[in-house]
């Protein structure tokens, strides 16, 4: 196991994994933050290198152990049993508290399956579909509607965010949500009067999160024109364009296909360990 701090090493990783898209999407975009002066504060390991068979993107230092919000992790092999040897490693994944990890590709999801077996931890697995633009340029230019503007967020809007966003709803997803306003990129469209319409959220990964309009608004175009501006500006600063969806939104997914996003083959899981110690703490 070898952790990257080089930014040459970094730089040629980013390179590599570009060549590995769709599949490396999750990990390619905490490389690009990592190269790009590391808002997340995240590192990547590898099992070896140069000649790596898995990356594993994870936060730096010390995680909370009852967080599996802010504990979020993302792989990408090229080598199963590769990254099986790499998240075996002591040290490379904290067995001992409540953590995320997202993953393209199958073999994620049975290695961890595995691993919990053996080691007597619980696995908690939501699946979605991921959607990817390859060349979000081609994109139509966004119209706003009559009476609303672009705008942004901020940290005042945390509530706003908590208490719209399904997997949210308690101090650890606020925490979360809230460092993400102010570390990553988003879009918000607001009504004449300032207050938030629809918005777009960027996580760690370079993932579209968080995509929602306020149900008075819905209907109108909103989230069109948000998804569209989120992609193009995350193209112009060489992101790749790419969100994940319930496998039951069908509305979203037909957005996402009227966007010219592709769906990829499979799922997308995001497989929380210990979900017993994900929880507020006292």
């Amino acid at each position: 196991m070898k952790i990257l701090t080089c930014p040459a090493q970094l730089q040629r990783l980013e390179g590599i994994l570009r060549k590995s898209l769709p599949f490396a999407l999750p990990v390619f975009g905490a490389v690009l933050n990592i190269n790009r002066g590391n808002p997340g504060q995240y590192e990547v390991l590898v099992d070896k290198w140069p000649e790596f068979g898995a990356v594993l993107a994870r936060p730096s230092g010390e995680v909370p152990v009852n967080d599996g919000y802010w504990n979020m992790q993302a792989a990408f092999y090229r080598d199963l049993g590769a990254y099986r040897a790499l998240v075996e490693t002591p040290g490379c994944l904290p067995w001992n508290a409540a953590f995320t990890l997202i993953g393209l590709q199958d073999g994620v999801t049975t290695v961890s399956q595995d691993l919990a077996g053996r080691k007597g931890v619980e696995l908690d697995i939501v699946e979605y579909y991921c959607y990817w633009h390859p060349d979000p340029s081609t994109m139509p230019e966004p119209r706003p509607a009559p009476g609303v503007r672009l705008g942004s967020l901020s940290p005042s809007h945390a509530d706003l965010l908590n208490d719209t966003w399904p997997y949210g709803g308690n101090a650890r997803s606020r925490r979360y949500l809230a460092e993400l306003l102010v570390r990553f990129p988003q879009v918000c469209l607001q009504d004449s009067s300032g207050q938030p319409v629809a918005w777009v959220l960027t996580d760690h990964f370079g993932t579209g999160t968080h995509s929602y309009t306020l149900p008075e608004h819905r209907r109108h175009g909103h989230m069109q024109v948000a998804l569209t501006v989120a992609a193009q500006r995350a193209h112009a600063r060489g992101f790749p364009t790419f969100g994940h969806t319930a496998l039951g939104n069908r509305p979203m997914q037909q957005l996402q296909e009227l966007l010219g996003n592709r769906r990829l083959p499979g799922v997308c899981r995001y497989i929380l360990h210990n979900p017993g110690l994900d929880k507020d703490g006292p």
